[in-house]
């Protein structure tokens, strides 16, 4: 499947929420995007430690970090995808164990607090793995009801359809993550 560019926003619309970052990976500065150049020239197992934090498919990462250099971002994003698309059962499942669970601030009310460990056990009980979303489109405050929705929307998938849309959104997180890796400036949270 071709990677569809994103249509620009208008003027007059907000930009949308940043994702969550992924922790920055060992060998890989904390501080800042480490900029493609920067990238193609780590080690190899730093690389694919960078990429591991980015979807946790073993075989996903190797593969990403073997294909380097990359030219631009598109064809880092591209490679992404492509490499995304590939993945057996298995390697999904790797990459399903090493995401987190989508969780809230813990300032947040207790009710939100319940509605949604509820809401994941339902899903991980249907599923049999952690409920996956990427948020990139929603700001944090529309997050817990944007998860809840999906949760809610996700469960009554089947389950080969829950498939497809779970590694869709593992695609999704491992792009963003990608950007966030590459682009965030000095002094941006990470």
């Amino acid at each position: 499947m071709p990677v569809q560019p994103r249509p620009p926003l208008p003027a007059d619309a907000p930009a949308p929420a940043e994702a969550p970052a992924a922790p920055p990976a060992e060998g890989v500065p904390a501080d800042h995007g480490i900029g493609l150049a920067h990238f193609n020239s780590l080690p190899f197992a730093a690389a694919e430690a960078a990429f591991l934090e980015c979807c946790g498919s073993l075989r996903w990462a190797h593969r990403m970090a073997a294909h380097r250099p990359y030219p631009d971002l598109g064809a880092l994003l591209a490679a992404s995808d492509e490499a995304g698309y590939d993945l057996a059962p298995g390697d999904i499942a790797e990459a399903l164990a090493a995401e987190p669970a989508p969780c809230l601030h813990h300032d947040a009310p207790r009710a939100a607090h319940l509605a949604l460990r509820a809401a994941h056990a339902a899903y991980e009980s249907r599923f049999g793995h952690t409920f996956v979303i990427c948020l990139d489109a929603y700001g944090s405050s529309q997050h817990v009801d944007q998860v809840l929705a999906g949760i809610r929307v996700r469960l009554t998938h089947e389950v080969d359809e829950e498939r497809a849309v779970t590694a869709e959104e593992l695609r999704r997180l491992a792009r963003s993550r990608i950007v966030e890796l590459m682009t965030a400036g000095p002094g941006q949270e990470r």
